[in-house]
């Protein structure tokens, strides 16, 4: 199963030329970072209500992407979401690379070094119970373009995926502003995903006060 980690980065590559579209820094390393909680969540590690984040289990799964964020929450004071969105972006690059290196792993992503490119060697891969299923991409769309009801992972993907504005590179023209009503019906739905967003929003609210 891939974790969200890999998907918001194969949400992120292109298909043209293998580079990934430009999105800023912090609400990608957030989106990485809510990932990561949203994993811990599904391996019952961790649980969420709108004021607390709460410690469920400290067992390491035996993941290096998770275990750090689940022994950092297991050794501190209790905290909320957006807490620990902001305290695991800290290790966004580590999770970044970590990821990247497991979709080449997978046979998924095939890196390029001497010109700093990924491309697909897999259209289709591996994601739930071992089953070949749609790539991201076209899971989202399909979607975020129809009344179908969302799995639980594709929730998690539409709400981190909003946080740090792919959704709107992703929809064809005009088609983010028709999907809004959508977009935001299916946020709703996810405690980390909206965690994230206001993390975000928190980041890029101090840094237009540090300009002004």
């Amino acid at each position: 199963m891939l974790r969200f980690a890999e998907e918001i980065l194969l949400l992120l590559l292109r298909d043209d030329g293998g580079r990934f579209l430009a999105v800023p820094g912090i609400a990608l390393d957030n989106a990485l970072a809510g990932s990561v909680l949203m994993d811990l969540a599904l391996e019952n590690r961790i649980d969420t209500d709108p004021k607390h984040l709460i410690l469920v289990d400290p067992t390491p799964v035996g993941d290096s992407i998770l275990d750090p964020t689940l022994a950092a929450i297991a050794a501190g004071e209790q905290r909320d979401a957006r807490y620990w969105v902001a305290q695991t972006a800290l290790r966004a690059a580590e999770i970044r690379e970590a990821a990247l290196s497991r979709l080449v792993e997978r046979g998924i992503l095939e890196r390029h070094e001497g010109r700093f490119l990924w491309v697909f060697r897999s259209r289709r891969y591996p994601v739930i119970d071992g089953k070949a299923d749609l790539e991201v991409k076209r899971r989202i769309l399909g979607v975020l373009l129809s009344d179908d009801i969302p799995s639980p992972r594709d929730i998690v993907i539409i709400g981190l995926a909003e946080a740090c504005d792919i959704l709107r590179e992703l929809l064809p023209n005009g088609d983010y502003d028709q999907a809004r009503a959508r977009i935001d019906q299916v946020r709703k739905l996810d405690l980390i995903g909206q965690a994230t967003s206001h993390a975000i929003h928190d980041i890029e609210t101090w840094l237009a006060a540090g300009r002004a």
